[in-house]
């Protein structure tokens, strides 16, 4: 990598580098402009949302949603501009921040826990190359603040068909998550056969004569603010109920988090960017699922049921079977099932990936928790290798929660 020095004049709300460059025929010197107030960035973020490629994770109103509700005191916003040093042609947009933790300051992606996927916004689907990646977060790197380390998870391979440049850096490295999900193709007649495993099928077709011989089974999308507040208060009260019985966190036991699902589904209603929908059976919900619409892919956020309303009947998995062909009706090509390796995906019938991560020391205290993470990783990852020792190691996690709450 080469730099040249350069002066940028800097913009409101932002500080500009000098450009960066790769070597390579096919790579292009970037400059990039550090914006820390989410209202300076908003024309561009729009415009690349409308014609260029970003994840559903990254829709603005999404974003905008974090920043006013979820990001930590103390916290610093740090949205970085690249740009072709050249021409002055947009690249991408990169959404991170910077907080304090344990002793020392980490920059990571603005996801504070509601985003499977950490992609920059691109300006356009141009195809990348690992030089051009590199030379662009060479240029991310010369505005970020002083920090000790950099962590960035959930990076997946691909958005939308265009190669992710975060997953072709040198200091990106596959993580243990994974994500799932199943292509959608063909008349939504028989979409369930087609492409979920014959054992789900069968399942399906049997829970749904069942639900609908207890007075009638459909999906319902919440269409005005009333349903609305109905459904996502029917989903915050089963899946409480329901990861207490399991025994397992969830961030919905966090008011800000609840806040911002709420407020996130209200704000659906006007673009349909959220969705959320209820599983009625006769006049009782027996399931609530809120998504994100981005592009052809419906993408499963937060699942709420009653697992013993009915017995031997999954609402559940009810619920995604019916939404998948809800989605092929309108034109919906993938269905995403989230990060995580829960059974019931492979049950489905989901081809899974998985997600990289970007785990940077910067200072000798960064390279400390680093480690740690690094040993946490590992650990996790050995016990995810042993079927009986995770079992063992999940009921006694769940008896210490249940315990505690």
């Amino acid at each position: 990598m080469s730099s040249r020095a350069m002066r940028m004049a800097p913009i409101a709300g932002g500080q500009a580098s000098p450009p960066a460059a790769s070597a390579g025929a096919d790579a292009r010197a970037c400059t990039a402009r550090l914006h820390t107030n989410l209202e300076t960035v908003k024309p561009l973020w729009l415009q690349y949302q409308t014609d260029g490629v970003c994840t559903a994770h990254q829709h603005y109103a999404w974003a905008e949603g974090i920043v006013g509700r979820l990001m930590p005191k103390g916290a610093e916003l740090l949205i970085v501009e690249v740009s072709d040093a050249a021409t002055g042609e947009p690249i991408m947009l990169v959404p991170l921040m910077r907080r304090r933790a344990f002793g020392h300051y980490v920059v990571e992606w603005l996801n504070c826990g509601v985003c499977d996927y950490s992609a920059p916004l691109l300006a356009a689907a141009s195809p990348w190359t690992r030089q051009g990646a590199e030379a662009a977060w060479a240029a991310v790197r010369s505005v970020l603040p002083q920090a000790d380390r950099i962590h960035i998870a959930g990076i997946p391979q691909q958005v939308h068909g265009v190669a992710n440049p975060l997953a072709l850096l040198s200091a990106t490295r596959d993580s243990i998550q994974i994500t799932s999900g199943l292509v959608m193709h063909g008349e939504p007649e028989g979409l369930i056969r087609r492409i979920c495993k014959p054992s789900f099928a069968k399942a399906f077709h049997k829970h749904r004569r069942r639900f609908e011989r207890l007075g009638g089974l459909s999906l319902v999308e919440a269409d005005t603010p009333a349903l609305v507040e109905e459904l996502f208060e029917r989903l915050l009260e089963l899946r409480l109920k329901r990861f207490r019985e399991l025994g397992r966190f969830d961030l919905l036991t966090r008011q800000s988090a609840v806040d911002f699902y709420r407020n996130a589904a209200l704000q659906g209603l006007s673009d349909g960017s959220v969705r959320l929908f209820g599983l009625r059976v006769g006049q009782a919900w027996l399931a609530s699922i809120l998504v994100l619409d981005r592009k052809g892919t419906l993408h499963g956020i937060l699942l709420g049921i009653d697992q013993d309303a009915v017995s031997n009947a999954s609402p559940g998995l009810t619920t995604i079977a019916k939404l998948m062909m809800w989605g092929r009706e309108r034109g919906f090509d993938y269905f995403d099932l989230s990060v995580g390796s829960q059974g019931y995906k492979e049950h489905i019938g989901a081809a899974s990936s998985v997600l990289a991560e970007i785990c940077q020391p910067l200072t000798v205290r960064g390279w400390a928790a680093n480690a740690a993470i690094l040993f946490r990783s590992r650990a996790e990852a050995s016990v995810r290798s042993r079927p009986r020792l995770l079992k063992a190691v999940r009921g006694v996690t769940q008896r210490l929660r249940r315990l505690k709450g």
